[in-house]
């Protein structure tokens, strides 16, 4: 079985003292990366929580999960990113994607693809040190900035056109798409298609430090012996998935779930935990979209994924009815799920 690497999604839903403390966990339990979200009205301040816990942990690689080129200034986000890499002796990765609750909350629309192409850009020149030219006209860099600097760019993506866009631009992708196999190899089908495309060849094997491409699983995550408890508790970010194109076709009766979800989501209860627009979800569709029930089927659900060609890591994101639950989430993952596959 090949080596898979693990990461894990925090949603800042809780203090930045407590979220350091998950940060801290999942370090000492042997995750490898700690993305935490940007979303401005409904979670606590990201760049906060990533100096936190740049400062309190020794070896995770810390990556925005994921932030967007309308609320976050490019110029303001390569500052940012190149100031935490400097904290963390280069253990900052940027994830970036058109753009979601941060916007809706604030009546935004997100990015158009040709943008977030030119913000990776630019904001790849910023950390090199480079003299770059802004949307403005104005040409301008980061006095202080590393020459040469690389931080890695993954492009959150769900849509066809996103992710052909990853494969054409970015390091790697984080992929939201669902975790049935068929539906994950529909998705690193796609990226591969996006590079070819472009003239580019993927080597999905090699760290980002080495020229290489990782795929990111990214998915909710909910472990209960109860495990019909668990599946529910991560209904709400399935119901998100649903929210966006897919690089596959639905079936009619998933279509008919995904016409409501469209119809009832609430953007500020997005990803929350019993929610009116989870309750949308059947039971049968979460496993198709979700690690969820006892530790013993999500390691056999994990251990699928690890069959999957190209991919290179899970980021699990912990869900609990009561969010201060998510430690608990987070340990039996670790104990009863990577300790046991590896």
């Amino acid at each position: 079985m090949k080596k898979i690497r693990f990461g894990i999604g925090l949603f800042p839903t809780q203090s930045p003292k407590e979220m350091v403390g998950l940060a801290r966990l999942a370090e000492d339990l042997g995750f490898d990366n700690v993305w935490i979200g940007d979303s401005q009205m409904i979670w606590r301040e990201a760049y906060i929580n990533f100096g936190a816990i740049g400062a309190s942990t020794r070896r995770v690689r810390l990556g925005s999960g994921v932030t967007n080129p309308i609320t976050r200034n490019v110029a303001v986000t390569a500052s940012a990113m190149a100031t935490l890499s400097e904290l963390t002796d280069g253990r900052a990765v940027l994830g970036i994607g058109t753009g979601d609750s941060s916007l809706e909350t604030l009546g935004l629309k997100p990015a158009k693809l040709a943008e977030l192409e030119t913000k990776v850009q630019q904001f790849r020149g910023l950390v090199a040190g480079e003299e770059v030219e802004l949307e403005s006209g104005f040409k301008s860099h980061i006095t202080w900035a590393t020459k040469g600097q690389h931080i890695p760019v993954y492009v959150a993506a769900s849509g066809p056109k996103i992710l052909k866009l990853s494969g054409k631009i970015a390091d790697g992708t984080i992929v939201l798409t669902g975790v049935d196999p068929n539906y994950l190899g529909a998705a690193l089908d796609t990226i591969a298609q996006g590079a070819e495309e472009a003239g580019r060849s993927l080597n999905w094997n090699a760290p980002t430090s080495q020229g290489g491409f990782e795929a990111v699983c990214w998915t909710p995550c909910s472990l209960n012996e109860d495990g019909k408890a668990a599946r529910n508790a991560v209904k709400a970010h399935v119901s998100r998935v649903l929210k966006r194109p897919l690089p596959f076709e639905l079936t009619e009766e998933d279509k008919a779930v995904q016409k409501e979800i469209y119809a009832h989501y609430d953007y500020f209860e997005h990803m929350v935990a019993g929610t009116g627009h989870g309750s949308l979800v059947p039971d049968e569709m979460v496993e198709k979209f979700a690690i969820a029930g006892t530790p013993e089927e999500a390691r056999e659900q994990v251990k699928r994924l690890m069959q999957t060609d190209r991919l290179g890591q899970i980021a699990i994101i912990p869900h609990t009815i009561n969010p201060t639950d998510r430690a608990q989430v987070i340990k039996t993952f670790a104990e009863e799920v990577i300790h046991k596959v590896q």
